[in-house]
């Protein structure tokens, strides 16, 4: 199957995403540059030829979207994934910029008023701008298909029946709805650990990758049903998380206790639980336990691509972070700088943690408790 989209694909590709109408006459695409915080790399130049591409193939198939315009808008990155976006852009037609310098000089518009005038906005970037843009749907009448870290080798991703995807995620979205709780147990060698996810307050998310209306952000290609776990923000209320999360980072298993829904403690040795103790210790709100969310793209043959974009959407996974672009409570300000901002999925399937094994997930509701995944594998839900 071909790595690269043609003109009448990337018609088709947001037709369906965002289903244009007659309210919608403009669609921008984000890009985010290098600079001396942040080095390039060769998959980041080769997304930002992407990106000018599609640019201009969209640009001359606009009048059969029936938009007016086409944007490529050029930004310096924002300093790390789902941190807050600058507040300029510059819009810039067929180039290819290769680094922030390059901006220089250039005409710029502020990022408010892009969103004001295009409705429609595709996010290829190098880091993600998921977060900044959930918050930025809210204030203009627009909508959002973030792709942080997309690769040609996910354009197969792009091709699924995704009517089938929705199906799944919004199953998904009702059982977590009305659950109160949810509880994780993973193996690591012979012994098992138990992660109880309080699930009270919050409203989960379902993500199956179409944008027909305003007021939606998100992932591109998608397939998840997401929730923040309740973070205990309520006065009087504290959060009942707690437990033990073991996380693979290379051969090391570093092994997190949960309490009151934040890593308080590594109970393993190693680099990397060094590593991640002072972590949790110096930046408190990157322990914060940020996402539940349930993948479902890997029942349709796709594959790890070493991205969280996609990768994440194939099963299982938590993050640490950032939540309030979630509906949860931990926001940029939580953070001890702008670059510290954070929201990390650590997921769990075979390729990308081995060593580490979903044995079941379980909700827990007044009606009961149902077990929807065992041994990494979905169990009937479908």
């Amino acid at each position: 199957m071909s790595e690269a989209l043609a003109a009448a694909d990337l018609v088709r590709l947001v037709s369906r995403v965002f289903k244009p109408a007659a309210a919608d006459k403009g669609l921008a695409i984000i890009v985010d540059l290098p600079d001396e915080r942040l080095a390039d790399n060769p998959d980041w130049a080769a997304r930002r030829i992407m990106a000018a591409g599609w640019g201009d193939m969209l640009d001359g198939a606009k009048e059969d979207l029936g938009l007016d315009r086409i944007t490529v808008a050029w930004y310096r990155n924002a300093g790390g994934n789902n941190a807050d976006l600058p507040a300029t852009c510059a819009p810039i037609p067929g180039e290819v910029l290769a680094h922030a310098d390059d901006l220089a000089g250039r005409d710029t518009l502020p990022f408010a008023d892009l969103f004001e005038s295009h409705s429609l906005v595709l996010a290829p970037t190098e880091l993600s701008a998921t977060a900044p843009l959930k918050v930025a749907v809210r204030d203009h009448a627009m909508r959002a298909a973030t792709m942080p870290g997309f690769l040609p080798s996910m354009i197969s991703a792009l091709r699924i029946d995704y009517a089938e995807v929705n199906r799944r995620v919004d199953l998904l979205k009702d059982l977590v709805d009305g659950a109160t709780g949810a509880v994780v147990t993973t193996r690591v060698g012979g012994t098992e650990h138990e992660l109880r996810l309080d699930l009270r307050h919050n409203t989960a998310h379902a993500s199956g990758g179409l944008f027909p209306v305003n007021g939606a952000a998100g992932n591109l290609p998608s397939g998840e049903t997401y929730v923040v776990p309740y973070e205990g923000n309520l006065e009087g209320d504290p959060s009942l998380s707690a437990g033990e999360l073991p996380v693979q980072f290379e051969d090391e298993v570093v092994l997190y206790r949960i309490e009151g829904n934040k890593a308080v403690a590594v109970l393993s040795e190693g680099p990397h639980s060094e590593r991640e103790a002072k972590y949790i210790a110096d930046e408190p709100a990157y322990a914060n336990l940020s996402e539940l969310g349930l993948g479902v793209l890997g029942d349709f043959g796709l594959k790890p691509v070493g991205t969280i974009l996609l990768d994440e959407k194939l099963g299982l996974h938590i993050a640490f972070g950032r939540s309030d672009h979630f509906g949860g409570s931990v926001a940029p300000g939580d953070f001890s700088s702008p670059d510290a901002v954070v929201h990390i999925d650590r997921v769990y399937i075979p390729e990308v943690q081995p060593d580490v094994t979903v044995v079941s997930l379980i909700l827990e509701s007044p009606a009961g408790k149902r077990e929807i995944m065992r041994d990494g594998e979905w169990t009937g839900v479908f």
